[in-house]
């Protein structure tokens, strides 16, 4: 965008910059700067400031938006119909939005850039290993008025055990790693870092209330790896500089594929020798796939008919599966003699990843083992502790029964507190 601002201002031609952050925006003219754009033809600033003096702007000739999934706001709106015979330059790593609307309504054409795998191939992104251990009951889910969960539902859905279980996992898959937590609310948001401090690692929580002051205090800290876990509601998403950040922990289930590639690619920023990690509480890869899987974006901008139901045929498919042994998710090219690619152990392979409707099935499950439960000493006993508190091969087994997790499971944790002898 630099680049294409100082050819414009080479040619005495008017530019304005549009993004809704003003960390975003503060970067962004820095970069402007360091290009040698023309300061003087250059209006920078934020949407929500620039519409309300739009009747006293100087008309640009080109106007770039920056996360410009957002452009069909009537704040955008406002200012772009203002300036009719302006060239319009929409710039997004995520076309899609949630709900019907899409921007086909206000672009003429997608220019689609390389993607993810090939990116990370020529090492402008770092590689990752993408974790999942299911957290979430899927059928408490309910949608709002924009297409994503609602936070009711979400809290209703999410285990309270997740919090102990998001440190558990931080400590097997990413210990003394940089770590940023999504989470869907404040409430959430302070248990799961008041978990990670009673294991003394550093944790702050981090959300829209936060004083400027004190965010900006914790990002540095975090910078400067004084903490260790950032855990945050709706915030570090588009556009904050975070170079550090080497885990990502998603606790937030999400119906927006956007908000999955925030979330998931804020680990990628690359580093020589560097491996992300990626660990999903709440199986958002069974609706989305892996961050690099192929995506047809022409067909993601437009927008959908109200008057047609989409077919399964639309439904997005797959070709991923998981470890038993280690939960990673891994693509099924990756799998080779049938082996797991992170952790050796053997892999079933599935040539697709599908979301059905299986609610009755989950209904009996739950019924089956509530019953269970009532019938097993061992299981009552676990039910209430963490994974580093079992001691025991039957209740291993018992966890793993009340939480749903494989056998796989049990044979890996089993080892790892040496009550199976290595050879």
């Amino acid at each position: 965008m630099a680049e294409i601002a100082r050819r414009t201002t080479d040619k005495n031609n008017r530019v304005m910059f549009l993004i809704h952050r003003k960390e975003v925006l503060d970067q962004a003219v820095a970069t402007f700067k360091n290009q040698g754009v023309n300061s003087n033809l250059l209006i920078a600033g934020m949407v929500q400031t620039l519409t309300r003096k739009i009747d006293k702007l100087p008309e640009p000739q080109l106007i770039l938006v920056d996360e410009a999934h957002h452009v069909l706001a009537k704040s955008y709106q406002r200012i772009l119909n203002k300036f009719p015979n302006a060239i319009v330059l929409l710039f997004t790593a995520t076309p899609i939005r949630t709900g019907k609307r899409q921007l086909d309504e206000i672009a003429d054409d997608i220019i689609v850039g390389q993607s993810i795998s090939k990116l990370t191939k020529k090492g402008f992104l770092a590689p990752f290993d993408y974790y999942s251990i299911d957290d979430i009951d899927t059928q408490k889910l309910k949608k709002n008025s924009t297409g994503d969960y609602t936070n009711a539902s979400m809290d209703e859905a999410v285990s309270r055990k997740i919090y102990g279980h998001i440190v558990s996992n931080y400590q097997r898959l990413a210990k003394n790693k940089q770590a940023v937590v999504y989470t869907y609310s404040v409430e959430s948001a302070k248990r799961i870092a008041d978990a990670f401090n009673k294991t003394h690692i550093s944790a702050v929580e981090v959300d829209g209330t936060t004083e400027d002051k004190i965010r900006d205090k914790y990002v540095k800290q975090f910078r400067d790896k004084k903490i260790k876990v950032l855990v945050n509601v709706n915030l570090f998403t588009e556009g904050v500089d975070l170079p550090d950040v080497d885990c990502v922990i998603m606790a937030r289930p999400t119906k927006s594929l956007a908000l999955y590639l925030q979330f998931s690619m804020r680990c990628l920023n690359p580093r020589e020798n560097k491996k992300a990690i990626i660990i999903d509480h709440v199986a958002n890869w069974k609706t989305f796939g892996l961050p690099d899987s192929d995506r047809d974006w022409k067909q993601a901008i437009i927008t959908t008919d109200k008057n047609k139901r989409k077919s399964n045929n639309n439904e997005p498919i797959f070709a991923i599966t998981q470890c038993d042994f280690c939960f990673a998710v891994v693509k099924a090219s990756e799998v080779k003699n049938s082996k797991c690619p992170i952790c050796g152990n053997p892999i079933k392979v599935h040539t697709a990843v599908q979301q059905t409707d299986d609610e009755l099935k989950l209904i009996n499950d739950r019924k089956r083992l509530i019953n269970e439960i009532l019938a097993d000493k061992v299981m009552q006993n676990v039910a209430n502790k963490s994974v580093k508190e079992l001691h025991t091969m039957k209740e291993l087994q018992a966890y793993a029964k009340l939480h749903k997790y494989k056998r796989g499971w049990v044979f890996y944790q089993a080892k790892m507190k040496g009550l199976i002898k290595r050879k």
